[in-house]
């Protein structure tokens, strides 16, 4: 299976953007067209339709970026996975860090948002990671495991789904571990991914996110078990997302 790369806008973005949108479709359909990458965009809630609609009929998968564990209620301000999907969403991301620091969000919450992206039919991309407190105290490989095991329903079985690394230490800080780190934490997912759920947590991809750009893309995705990228700040600029993406080819 191809790698899977995937561009998180966070709260970025309002509508002459999506012609970075356009632009990342027209490369997939240029030279990059036979390089066998899965390739995803996240932007802000208010941008999942007009970008589902005006990247329809390209090889781009469209996401959302969070969602509510419930199907409707009186969640002001919350948006659920059914309308993620019926806006014209086929991703989610769920358990970001930004997500679990700043929202209080536990695994047991992200597990019950995982059930609800499946219960609409999209395909989550679960985020673990460690802070550099728990990294610089030896309990980065703890930690994380312990999110996986958390984070990951056993209804994920079978079911189309990829867990994201992403170390807090990192995000949008230009610190990139080294490869040999990435390695142990990904070799780490691995190994829970396939104990909580057998063959399914064999297969699944892992991606790494964590200052990804086009000069050390190529580099952190020949990394074993590196199955793909969650990219932040370098998705915004289609020249820069192309070139994580051929890093991946």
């Amino acid at each position: 299976m191809g790698k899977l790369i995937v561009g998180n806008w966070k709260m970025n973005g309002l509508g002459p953007a999506l012609a970075e949108a356009q632009a990342v479709a027209a490369g997939l359909g240029g030279s990059l067209g036979g390089s066998g990458v899965r390739v995803g965009l996240c932007p802000p809630a208010t941008l999942v339709e007009r970008m589902a609609r005006c990247l329809s009929g390209s090889s781009v998968l469209v996401g959302g970026q969070d969602c509510r564990a419930e199907a409707s209620g009186a969640f002001t301000g919350d948006v659920s996975a059914e309308m993620l999907s019926e806006a014209g969403a086929v991703l989610v991301i769920l358990g970001h860090s930004e997500r679990r620091s700043g929202y209080g969000e536990t695994d047991a919450r992200v597990a019950a948002k995982v059930e609800a992206a499946l219960r609409a039919g999209l395909e989550p991309i679960i985020c673990v990671g460690e802070t550099l407190a728990e990294r610089e105290a030896g309990r980065a490989v703890a930690v994380v495991s312990t999110q996986v095991r958390g984070s990951l329903p056993q209804v994920l079985g079978g079911r189309p789904f990829s867990v994201a690394y992403e170390p807090v230490w990192a995000i949008g800080t230009g610190l990139t571990p080294t490869t040999a780190q990435i390695e142990e934490i990904h070799a780490a997912v691995r190994a829970e991914m396939s104990a909580v759920l057998g063959a399914s947590g064999t297969r699944a991809p892992i991606l790494y996110g964590g200052s990804v750009k086009p000069d050390n893309a190529a580099e952190i995705l020949s990394v074993s078990e590196v199955g793909g990228a969650l990219v932040g700040g370098a998705s915004l600029k289609s020249a820069d997302f192309l070139g994580i993406i051929a890093g991946a080819g």
